[in-house]
């Protein structure tokens, strides 16, 4: 059973200097994802962990990133490759409690490390111009499917695997961007009850995502519209430049900077 907040948690969370910090990150967080279908773990659980832990960052993006991306994925159902997505989510699903007992169990600064590396190591692949030439296997799409589910249950970066895998295929932007809309939600469905089974979804971790949810909702809404008229090129490297930029001011050694 989830307990509410009480008023007091939503005041003690505005009077932190650090909130507005917060407000911005998500509203950033919202506008790559609505823009590209993907992005918003990649920048917000690194910058969030830095300020607030690994477990109000993953907490707070998965309640904030499934209500504001259910109505995209709505929408997106008719242009996915549901081939693709559908063993994905199946084996994130599976993956999805062995990450979360990571994130319940795992040194907090250790999971940081871990999350830059593999948002960098995402990016080097994809700057690489890396691109797979044959068709997956199911055996492949389930391997990746895990090994997403387990990064989104440990410190919600699910997406360097789903990302890889379809960034690097020739689908064209409007069926990644598709794919990666329903995956998502798929995903944070499995998500959610995992989260809410090992006490994750605490009354701090929903008052911040209520407080939160509206400016990245705002911007991911602004972001989808920008997507109407991007080229392939754009919709790409805007994304990875902002990705790069998040990884890097996240890493423990720059600390004493955003605290």
């Amino acid at each position: 059973m989830i307990e509410l907040p009480q008023p007091s948690t939503f005041a003690a969370l505005t009077a932190d200097p650090l909130f507005w910090a917060a407000v911005g990150i998500a509203a950033l967080s919202g506008l790559v994802r609505g823009f590209s279908g993907f992005g918003s773990a990649l920048i917000y659980v690194p910058l969030m962990a830095a300020l607030f832990g690994p477990r109000i960052a993953a907490g707070t993006l998965l309640l904030i990133d499934f209500v504001s991306g259910l109505p995209f994925a709505i929408g997106a159902r008719r242009t996915c490759d549901w081939n693709d997505v559908i063993p994905l989510a199946v084996m994130a699903a599976v993956g999805v409690p062995f990450g979360t007992f990571v994130l319940l169990f795992a040194d907090p600064v250790a999971l940081r490390w871990l999350i830059a590396v593999l948002v960098l190591g995402l990016l080097a692949v994809l700057l690489s111009g890396w691109r797979y030439r044959i068709a997956p296997t199911l055996p492949v799409k389930a391997g990746v499917g895990f090994v997403a589910g387990l990064g989104a249950g440990a410190v919600q970066v699910g997406g360097p695997a789903v990302i890889i895998y379809w960034l690097s295929s020739k689908s064209p932007p409007i069926t990644i961007r598709a794919n990666l809309l329903v995956y998502f939600v798929l995903n944070g469905a499995a998500l959610l009850v995992a989260y809410t089974l090992q006490g994750v979804l605490t009354p701090h971790v929903l008052a911040f995502a209520l407080m939160l949810g509206p400016p990245f909702w705002l911007a991911m809404v602004a972001g989808a519209r920008f997507f109407r008229g991007a080229s392939d090129h754009l919709y790409r490297n805007v994304a990875y430049a902002i990705v790069a930029l998040a990884a890097i001011v996240s890493l423990p050694l720059f600390d004493g900077l955003l605290r």
